[in-house]
């Protein structure tokens, strides 16, 4: 296929680029360069970088370092930027250099174009907008980068996942309330123990993500943190002063964040703590989900060669060969979700120890691994939600059958008739296919009437 081009000029010299795209030079070099797998940067981090484009813009303007024509001509290609309208113009892959450069550029590149579009000139012209000298003035991509992921990070946990987890935890609390009454077997090491109630079980899955939300939540507090005015190394070179706290305050009044600037930019620039330590309250949320739906599927097995205590939603056929079958594929499907968190978090935290002085080089794979968890997490808790929590209903007939059934409930005599004597009956009752009290009777160790007072399930929760 032929498509007519355009000649644009970077530091290097000239490339051509299609004439129907805003990108530039820099952008068709890396697309050139680094066509690796179809892994494209996020959209996410598109408009954050365009959002810090436009707040630059701003205070550039402010400080006297721009004029109002050229800031006005950034902030609306920015804004158009940011409302999505042109996501087709970012196509450069998250296997590129390491800091992000030719993502910073490629955003550069796209507004300078649009300014030029706006007025009338060439593509490609860099008139009256150079994506050096102009969008990027005052930044360098070592800082709006890391800030880039930080604002897209805080704005996803702050809008979809932590409102997510929360109905997340208020389905299990009604679920933990309305089973209160409904006593069952409780089991250690997959075996038969002591009772609790199904509302006591539950309460354990709902506190666990509420813990995993505070932890979430608390993470947060780094995110805030921007190490925007840093430029090349954290010192500032380039960028006039009070310029990045000036636009931190502009984010935060954007964006309706508390974003704060970096305490150590050096610090900021140079690692990504805050970020890896985001990725492994992710992990954490991963580890609880995981261990929620593996014992959903388990309470749920059967329906009648298993657990059989919970009836999970029947959402679609199971098998392509076993008619009826039905499979318990929310939690399979939260499963491989949880797996694979833990994995970009491996991934993530080899990342943040990478860095060199004052560089780390792992920053798109970084950005790309925990915005792609949130999403991941925030979709499977709201499937997982509707299409299982909220519907899933407690077999009542096999929770009662499995209770009077369980020989642990002899725990409840030791204290009357010691560890010895309790583990005997309960011994001699699975040997002869006896209940307890038939077993205790047997062996003299107590009367009926003692037992029914003493071995009862309301007491022992």
């Amino acid at each position: 296929m032929t498509y007519k081009v355009r000649t644009e000029y970077d530091s290097m010299g000239a490339i051509d680029v299609p004439n129907n795209v805003l990108w530039g030079a820099q952008t068709q070099r890396s697309l050139k360069n680094f066509s690796i797998s179809g892994d494209l940067i996020p959209p996410e981090i598109i408009h954050a970088i365009a959002l810090i484009k436009k707040a630059s813009a701003v205070v550039n303007e402010e400080l006297g370092v721009l004029d109002k024509k050229r800031r006005d001509l950034i902030v609306n290609a920015a804004n158009e930027i940011i409302n999505g309208f042109h996501d087709n113009q970012f196509p450069l892959r998250v296997w590129q250099t390491g800091s992000g450069t030719q993502t910073n550029m490629n955003v550069n590149e796209v507004i300078s174009n649009l300014a030029s579009k706006a007025i009338g000139e060439n593509l490609g012209s860099n008139r009256p907008i150079h994506p050096n000298d102009h969008v990027n003035k005052s930044q360098s991509t070592n800082d709006v980068f890391p800030s880039a992921i930080h604002i897209s990070a805080a704005n996803q946990i702050n809008a979809q996942l932590l409102p997510e987890l929360k109905l997340l935890i208020d389905a299990f609390d009604k679920k933990s309330k309305d089973w209160k009454d409904i006593i069952k077997i409780g089991r250690t090491h997959l075996q038969d123990a002591v009772p609790l109630t199904l509302g006591q079980e539950v309460s354990a899955w709902r506190d666990q993500i509420n813990t995993a939300y505070s932890r979430i939540k608390g993470s947060l507090s780094e995110l805030y943190s921007l190490p925007l005015g840093g430029t090349a190394v954290g010192t500032g070179l380039n960028a006039p002063p009070g310029f990045g706290q000036k636009t931190i305050l502009e984010l935060a009044k954007h964006t309706s964040l508390p974003f704060t600037g970096s305490t150590n930019n050096f610090a900021a620039m140079a690692s990504h703590d805050g970020l890896i330590n985001a990725m492994a309250q992710l992990r954490m949320l991963s580890v609880s989900l995981l261990k929620i739906v593996n014992d959903i599927r388990l309470l749920s097995c059967g329906p009648r060669a298993g657990f059989g205590e919970l009836i999970l939603p029947e959402n679609e056929p199971g098998s392509s060969i076993m008619p009826g079958k039905i499979n318990p594929t929310q939690c399979e499907a939260m499963a491989m979700v949880c797996t694979q968190v833990m994995g970009l978090d491996t991934a993530v935290a080899m990342a943040g120890s990478g860095g060199h002085l004052q560089m780390n080089v792992y920053k798109p794979l970084i950005g790309f691994n925990l915005l792609k968890s949130i999403n991941l997490l925030n979709d499977a808790c709201r499937c997982c939600r509707i299409g299982m929590i909220e519907g899933m209903e407690p077999n009542l007939e096999k929770i009662e059958y499995d209770l009077k059934q369980s020989l642990m409930l002899v725990t409840a005599l030791t204290p009357q008739i010691g560890y010895e004597k309790a583990s005997t009956i309960a011994k001699y009752a699975h040997k002869n296919n006896l209940n307890l009290r038939e077993s205790a009777v047997s062996l003299g160790y107590i009367t009926e009437e003692e037992f029914d007072l003493i071995v009862d399930p309301t007491k022992m929760i």
